[in-house]
């Protein structure tokens, strides 16, 4: 992957500007709302009915859903580079390899300097690298501002809740976990294997602020779920809060900061 995005950064230098794609499709819609950001949205001709942000976003021609694409649209606006997400079905992807259209894939990030890095390779994909590198050494001293606030601060014990029936959180090795840590609190799902999690054993790690990503209506009701345990130290503290899914699952590198802003209020 290093030696790749290595040869992606020669080819920005080198400024191959004809080379650039001039009709791209996203599947992704972080990697959509980055497009607007680098300003070359102008050349996408597609993206995903998720992809709503920003508005304008809403705009552009649907192909589908992240996962599954209607590959006669697809075809049809002869794009000449599909940015596809660890989502994309592989069927679908190599029938339109086999068609000659170049596909560059982005995985999701799992920290905040992956995130950062792939920010980066995007740009670079689209011509923008020098842009793509202010932002993102902006972001940076922002995000190393806050850290050096909250590193002298208490540290409480923090659950977030991104998942219900069954029960859903971050991990450790998550760009998510990265928000947690890097306010200033403890992960207590930190060294968990997978996502899934317990009530039981929430109510054992006894976290004191417990953080439920935007899920609809369903987020007041899970909020009302904690509150059924008086003893949950979150519920004592009344450390109960909701925030946008959105900002919380797919930052971009310019709005992490802002988030994480938020974090540190919150665990405050």
């Amino acid at each position: 992957m290093k030696i790749i995005f290595g040869l992606l950064l020669l080819i920005c230098n080198l400024g191959y500007a004809n080379d650039y794609p001039q009709r791209i499709i996203s599947l992704s819609t972080t990697a959509t709302e980055e497009l607007y950001i680098l300003g070359v949205e102008d050349r996408l001709v597609g993206c995903t009915i998720y992809c709503n942000r920003p508005k304008e976003a809403e705009k552009k021609e649907k192909v589908g859903t992240v996962m599954k694409q209607d590959l006669e649209r697809v075809i049809s606006l002869k794009p000449d580079l599909i940015i596809a997400s660890g989502l994309s079905d592989p069927k679908q992807m190599e029938k339109l390899r086999t068609l000659g259209i170049n596909i560059a894939y982005f995985s999701a990030p799992i920290s905040f300097s992956q995130l950062c890095d792939d920010f980066i390779r995007l740009a670079c994909l689209v011509g923008e690298e020098k842009k793509a590198k202010k932002m993102v050494d902006k972001a940076k001293k922002k995000v190393e501002k806050i850290r050096k606030k909250t590193r002298v601060l208490p540290k409480p014990k923090v659950f977030i809740q991104i998942g219900t029936e069954p029960l859903w959180t971050v991990p450790g090795e998550t760009l998510q976990n990265d928000f947690i840590q890097f306010s200033g609190g403890i992960n207590i799902a930190r060294e968990a294997k997978t996502g899934q999690y317990s009530s039981e054993e929430v109510l054992v790690q006894n976290p004191d602020v417990i953080i439920i990503i935007e899920m609809g209506v369903l987020s007041d009701a899970e909020k009302k779920n904690w509150q059924r345990f008086p003893t949950l130290s979150a519920v004592k503290r009344n450390k109960l809060y909701i925030i946008d899914a959105y900002s919380f699952c797919s930052p971009t590198p310019l709005s992490f900061p802002e988030t994480l802003e938020e974090m540190v209020k919150i665990l405050k």
